[in-house]
């Protein structure tokens, strides 16, 4: 049988699928679920283009990846054969552990559980089946192997993740100003020291790439009417979860109903709720939602008809805090149209904040390489008057209520 097959991708064409191991790992059923995990969430809400999966980004991912380790070889970096194997699949098998809706299930109806942690347990069970040839993989995927230059192209400010989903999230929102020339970052990059660097004539191709980053979490990943659709998934699930808690008994799928009935962190996740967690998606999310909208349970009801007909909350985005006196008087006016308990209506009317830092000038800096062999971050390299402005930490405040 020919493993190595050739897929066709809207964003970088052609895409060959490098070995026999990426090949089976495509094929595996925990794989293939990305399919059924949307990429963006709920911001097909706002552009309707954004129906894209996780299973697109991780193909483009490994693809960007095989640029990469071409580059650095080209550049007389030291990559055995193993250690491109390695990347190769961390890389493909970084997002295996999303939930529906991609971040919607970790605030909703598991306890303080990242992706990150099930896409570890995901890896390592898939370890056991593929004869330990990802304990490498594992390695790398952890920042836990001697060689960090692996280790922060899997996961840094300017790693392969973030090099194909901008790329292929503003293609797919039509949002222009997000699309990052990923193969020219790519082909600048090099190793000093064990350590990942940009060439001094990436300078620019850097400055846009954070611009962009910016830019899409601004207007695109934290748009607010993406914003209030995420949160009445979440809080579609915690009413699901606390009904289902008072012996209410939901029409569900077997998998949905599990996560429901129990209370999941991840000290008691086991291999039985890892197989249970890989039949979970989008779809039984869906499902859910237009059985839900026909209960007699005033909240539940609702808040699924907002979602499945877009008949959204209201959002106001502020720079200060919202004032308790205007969430209680929305509280109120609610609670009296539709004699419900302050309970119910925190369901409909609630505040929070949002943050963007576009990069983090303490951590895993993006470092220039000059020439002269001197090294220096990128915020001290540019001479863009934006860029130092850009590491500030912001964060907004909103309120919903209905309209």
């Amino acid at each position: 049988m020919n493993k190595l097959k050739i897929l066709n991708d809207p964003i970088y064409g052609f895409i060959t699928i490098p070995n026999t191991l990426i090949f089976d790992l495509i094929q595996h059923k925990y794989f293939q679920r990305l399919r059924r995990i949307t990429q963006m969430g709920m911001s097909h809400l706002v552009y309707p283009g954004a129906h894209h999966t996780r299973f697109h980004h991780a193909i483009g991912c490994v693809y960007l990846m095989q640029k990469a380790v071409n580059v650095l070889r080209y550049k007389d970096v030291e990559i055995s054969e193993a250690e491109e194997e390695a990347l190769y699949v961390a890389i493909l098998l970084h997002d295996i552990g999303h939930g529906p809706f991609s971040h919607a299930m970790e605030h909703s109806i598991v306890n303080g559980i990242a992706h990150e942690e099930i896409s570890l347990l995901f890896m390592e069970r898939l370890n056991v089946e593929f004869n330990g040839n990802l304990t490498l993989a594992i390695q790398i995927f952890k920042g836990a192997y001697h060689r960090p230059f692996l280790c922060q192209l899997i996961s840094s400010q300017l790693d392969i993740d973030r090099a194909d989903y901008l790329k292929r999230d503003s293609f797919y929102t039509g949002v222009a100003e997000g699309n990052v020339n990923s193969e020219r970052l790519i082909t600048m990059l090099n190793v000093v020291d064990d350590s990942l660097v940009v060439e001094e004539k990436g300078i620019y191709s850097v400055e846009k790439f954070i611009i962009a980053r910016r830019f899409m979490y601004w207007q695109v990943y934290l748009h607010k009417t993406g914003l209030v659709a995420e949160q009445l998934l979440i809080r579609v699930l915690k009413r699901a979860k606390a009904l289902t808690k008072q012996g209410v008994c939901l029409e569900a799928s077997k998998a949905l109903r599990y996560f429901l009935n129990n209370d999941i962190t991840i000290d008691v996740f086991t291999k039985e709720t890892l197989e249970v967690f890989y039949e979970l998606d989008d779809y039984d999310v869906i499902a859910a939602m237009k059985a839900w909208k026909h209960h007699e349970d005033f909240v539940l009801s609702y808040l699924c008809k907002m979602i499945i007909n877009r008949e959204l909350l209201k959002i106001k985005v502020k720079k200060k805090p919202i004032k308790d006196d205007l969430l209680e008087a929305q509280t109120k006016k609610f609670v009296a149209k539709h004699k419900l308990s302050e309970h119910e209506a925190s369901y409909f009317v609630f505040t929070g904040s949002i943050f963007n830092q576009a990069y983090q000038a303490k951590g895993q800096n993006i470092n220039i390489l000059y020439k002269t062999g001197k090294i220096q971050d990128i915020i001290k390299a540019s001479d863009h008057l934006n860029l130092k402005a850009l590491t500030k930490p912001v964060t907004k405040h909103y309120i919903c209520y209905p309209k």
